[in-house]
């Protein structure tokens, strides 16, 4: 896997200040995607275990409040064999953090169902990690700038309590 960017004391992904990962590779091509660059899975550096020791070192200070995962998109088969047991180390160091993603697939429909187009055998292991998922894809004609962590109107927050998820803001 390759990851685009690295962005520390972010604080437009995600509530707090956080570490942001933008991951490489998306088979999705939003119209009007404002990380488009990041669509193709050889753009950036390679995610080695150096970069995943920086990333845990930058989220050591206690002001960090979390882990933000954007990309591309991190659902993507190839991402999801890398990033399920880097997120475990992420939560297994910081349970105290919580940890947001962002994907143009549909929580309900293709990561959760056992025949979700995006489901693997990584999947559950990813969802397990976060606390919060932005889904659904982005669509130019349901732009809303006044969204808080979201570009367009269909798209969802949603929070996992007690194990359970729940859309917060439709």
């Amino acid at each position: 896997m390759n990851y685009a960017e690295i962005k520390n004391l972010d604080i437009a992904n995600g509530l707090g200040i956080r570490v942001s990962l933008f991951v490489s590779g998306c088979r999705n091509h939003c119209k009007g995607c404002f990380n488009y660059m990041t669509w193709d899975f050889d753009y950036g550096e390679p995610f080695t275990e150096k970069v995943e020791e920086k990333i845990l070192s930058l989220l050591a200070p206690s002001h960090i409040s979390g882990l933000s995962l954007l990309g591309g998109e991190p659902f993507e088969e190839e991402n999801q064999a890398v990033l399920a047991p880097f997120l475990e180390k992420v939560k297994a160091r910081f349970p105290q953090k919580d940890i947001w993603a962002w994907s143009g697939y549909l929580l309900d429909a293709d990561l959760l169902n056992e025949n979700g187009r995006k489901r693997t055998e990584h999947t559950q292991r990813m969802l397990d990690c976060l606390d919060y998922l932005i889904d659904g894809r982005f669509v130019e004609e349901k732009k809303n700038l006044a969204l808080e962590f979201r570009g367009s109107e269909n798209q969802r927050i949603w929070k996992k309590t007690d194990g359970e998820w729940k859309v917060i803001s439709k």
